[in-house]
């Protein structure tokens, strides 16, 4: 399997953020790509993502946003390591204002995504990896893009939760361009609020997200089971969200569950937000997979008989990152495999 990655992920560091009223170590940090990377090239073949401009992204993301992404550091006052929002629009603003921190409040939903030096290249690096992963994908039936930072909390024009360009959103897109309808299935353990938000009103990209309960845990304000798409997109949408702590048979019932609504919209490729944060281990998640519960959802997903891209999503340090990865690649990979040399 390929393996889509940009070395411009070390470009952007937050060394912390402020989590439960405390300022702690930013898990989203250099060492996730280090760590996936030694790990993804265990199984598969890491190309460098090739540069396909800014045209993919744009047609998920609004272009004030794209812009304050790319300016918003430069325009800050000389000596600051990063730039953040210190007062947030309404649920309904009217109005982008013109201004630097006006425009952070209004495009950014959190204090846990900085703009630094180098957000932008690394942002910008994942969403090709993205890009050239869909590419590879529809030529050669499955690739993996190594996205960091991730990108699930990231909506049209805003970003959250770590997440910058939603490169799960702009992999469907580039995927629906080329094959037809996609569905995209989510197994991080947050919900992909932001990906829901892309698509919630369209009928010819399919949402399925397998997530922690989100009545006391992020993304808070959606994921709920009752979200089911607005006009064209009523019934499109699809949460499935578990309890706390939920180990292995109950996250892959989820996702089998998942799997028949993928099924019963029949679409012609996937894309998988492969979060790697339901682990036992992970730092800040909340349910106890284990590396066999990995490898079980791996079979099941490779067995969705289309041009599937696998975008990395969460999944923070620890001693078991680079083994869950390992466990679901080679799992995919080789149930895959077996179900093109099964005879017919």
């Amino acid at each position: 399997m390929i393996i889509r990655h940009s070395p411009a992920a070390t470009r952007h560091d937050p060394d912390s953020f402020f989590r439960y009223g405390r300022i702690v170590a930013h898990p989203e940090s250099v060492a996730r790509y280090e760590v996936l990377l030694a790990a993804a090239a265990r199984v598969g073949e890491p190309r460098e993502a090739e540069d396909h401009g800014l045209a993919p992204i744009a047609a998920v993301h609004d272009a004030g946003y794209l812009d304050l992404l790319r300016t918003g550091f430069s325009r800050a006052a000389d000596g600051l390591d990063e730039i953040l929002p210190t007062q947030f629009a309404p649920w309904t603003p009217h109005r982008r204002p013109d201004g630097l921190a006006g425009q952070l409040g209004y495009h950014m939903t959190d204090t846990s995504t900085p703009l630094r030096a180098g957000t932008w290249e690394a942002v910008y690096g994942a969403a090709q990896a993205a890009i050239g992963a869909t590419d590879d994908a529809v030529r050669d039936g499955a690739a993996y893009a190594l996205c960091r930072p991730p990108g699930h909390h990231a909506s049209g024009a805003h970003a959250g939760g770590f997440c910058y360009l939603n490169n799960a959103a702009i992999a469907a897109e580039r995927l629906r361009t080329r094959v037809g309808r996609v569905a995209i299935l989510d197994i991080d353990v947050h919900h992909g609020n932001g990906t829901q938000a892309i698509f919630y009103d369209r009928d010819d990209v399919l949402f399925v997200s397998i997530h922690a309960e989100t009545a006391s845990y992020f993304p808070y304000f959606s994921g709920y089971a009752d979200e089911r798409g607005t006009g064209a997109g009523q019934g499109f949408n699809r949460n499935l969200p578990l309890p706390l702590g939920s180990d292995d048979d109950a996250y892959c019932a989820a996702i089998a569950e998942g799997l028949a609504q993928v099924a019963a919209f029949a679409p012609e490729g996937l894309v998988v937000s492969l979060g790697l944060d339901a682990a036992a281990e992970d730092p800040i998640g909340a349910f106890a997979v284990t590396e066999q519960g990995f490898a079980r959802a791996a079979e099941m997903i490779a067995q969705v008989r289309k041009p599937t891209v696998l975008v990395q999503e969460g999944g923070y340090p620890s001693d078991a990152l680079g083994r869950n990865l390992i466990a679901f690649l080679s799992r995919f990979d080789a149930a895959r495999q077996a179900r093109e040399v099964a005879p017919a």
